[in-house]
């Protein structure tokens, strides 16, 4: 019972059941009361007399007063089917009835109710409806309107009459069970057609949950399951994605951290044989090394914490030009040791920004440290900001060789290298900066983005890169902007 097709289809049933029901009883109910008014205007039609007694009546008297004198003499009286007009003794003892009467006037106030129910009241505008004007022969005025119906208890009607309705409500209730028979089967077939997709839904999660994650289901169905399925698709594909950058990742930090590693204990083992001297170059190169690793520690930390949601940023109007000359100034040493020139052109006046300082710092030695290690001797690094709408956009330039078509749309992804071949040991062409770790450029995107800005790339083969980012202006700022412009 707890299965979704069989709830369906007994809701289908129940719904169905009760329609019928409804439908049936209300059909009955109608056709019941319709048929007897029915054969009671038959009966006022095929006798005109009871009708000219009571015109006759009005224009002795002039009203309605006292008409309960005719009435309850028995003026209107059934007849058995197919029987021919008698006088009243002869209809009631040929199993007539008398018929229940309303006679309301001219405004449908009732005059005589032959039950002693409604008179004082008025016809209601259904009655009024059903009944049939007293007029005058030749002349067009209403004297009242004449309601007739026959007794509501089942003797009321003739045999034949009591046939037909028995017939009718056979017909009811077989119509009835066919209808709900019928709605049992289609909703059977209906429940089992809108659970099959749920159902193979059902087994390829389990499918997934045991560590398919190729699994996908056909997309089918109502709308609505449909786009579940399309969900589920990109669900398993996403998690197909995700645990092959999971292996790779943990493959390439393996790697990562083992070369360093190899270095430091080959080196640290040929000075325990006496194989190097211990001195202080040396020293140095596993000095280098050590901080190749220290880098790449705190680069997976960093990019732990975007990915997490828990990277802490302190937002508050930053002074990107003063950043910009600070971070240069840093670098300075290792790009004249490269023999590479360090230029900054910054454009006066250059509002401030909405951003972390010390991140916006890192941002840039991310940058500056890819562009030196790409920019040959006697090239030339340039970083600029210039003010946009909203925004402002800094771009750090080099003179290097320059990224290809085929890569550029890779160069943010983690771990990535252009070229695969190149040493990061003996750091900036080796000049004593400690080599790339191939996360600079994905810590740089994430930490531009977790402050609202964008970072892009622009680069052909000879011609250099530039790397561009934006960072939103303070927003202080930007009301002042609109404020003196209104």
């Amino acid at each position: 019972m707890n299965r979704l097709w069989v709830q369906l289809t007994l809701a289908f049933t129940l719904v169905v059941l009760v329609a019928v029901v409804a439908i049936a009883v209300l059909i009955g109910r109608t056709a019941d009361i319709e048929f007897r008014q029915y054969v009671t205007h038959s009966e006022m039609r095929a006798s005109g007399s009871g009708m000219q007694q009571l015109v006759a009546y009005y224009q002795e008297h002039g009203s309605w007063e006292g008409v309960e004198s005719l009435l309850d003499q028995g003026v209107y009286v059934t007849r058995p089917m197919g029987m021919p007009m008698l006088s009243e003794d002869r209809q009631l003892a040929r199993g007539g009835f008398r018929l229940e009467v309303l006679l309301a006037d001219t405004e449908g106030k009732i005059v005589y109710d032959s039950a002693g129910q409604t008179e004082g009241r008025r016809l209601g505008r259904r009655d009024r409806s059903r009944a049939l004007p007293i007029t005058e022969t030749g002349d067009e005025e209403i004297l009242g309107y004449l309601l007739l119906s026959l007794p509501s208890r089942p003797d009321g009607l003739g045999a034949l009459e009591r046939q037909f309705l028995e017939r009718l409500q056979n017909v009811l209730l077989v119509g009835g069970a066919l209808a709900v028979g019928l709605g049992l089967f289609m909703g059977l077939i209906l429940s089992r057609g809108l659970t099959a997709p749920l159902q193979r839904l059902a087994a390829a999660a389990r499918a997934v949950a045991g560590g398919d994650l190729t699994h996908q289901v056909k997309v089918e169905g109502s709308a609505e399951i449909a786009e579940v399925g399309q969900a589920f698709n990109e669900m398993t594909t996403a998690l197909e994605q995700a645990e092959s950058l999971r292996q790779n990742m943990v493959a390439d930090v393996a790697h990562e951290l083992r070369s360093p590693l190899s270095v430091v204990q080959g080196n640290l083992r040929a000075i325990l044989d006496d194989v190097y001297p211990l001195d202080k170059a040396e020293i140095s190169r596993l000095y280098d090394e050590t901080r190749l690793l220290s880098r790449l520690v705190d680069d997976l930390r960093e990019l732990a914490l975007v990915d997490a949601g828990q990277l802490r940023l302190n937002l508050v109007p930053t002074d990107a030009a003063k950043v910009i000359y600070a971070t240069a100034e840093n670098l300075a040493l290792a790009a004249e040791a490269q023999e590479v020139t360090l230029a900054t052109r910054v454009t006066d006046g250059l509002p401030p920004v909405q951003a972390d300082p010390d991140r916006l710092a890192q941002i840039l030695r991310n940058l500056l440290a890819n562009a030196l290690r790409h920019t040959p001797p006697g090239g030339s690094v340039t970083v600029t900001a210039v003010p946009t709408d909203g925004a402002v956009e800094i771009a750090v330039a080099d003179t290097g060789e320059g990224i290809t078509p085929e890569d550029l749309p890779h160069v943010f992804n983690r771990f990535w290298r252009g070229d695969r071949a190149r040493t990061r040991t003996g750091g900036v062409r080796g000049k004593g900066e400690a080599g790339g770790t191939g996360l600079g450029l994905s810590v740089a995107q994430s930490l531009v983005e977790a402050q609202g800005g964008q970072i892009w790339v622009e680069s052909s083969p000879g011609k250099g890169a530039i790397f561009r980012f934006t960072l939103p202006r303070h927003r202080g700022e930007m009301d002042d902007r609109r404020q003196s412009a209104k």
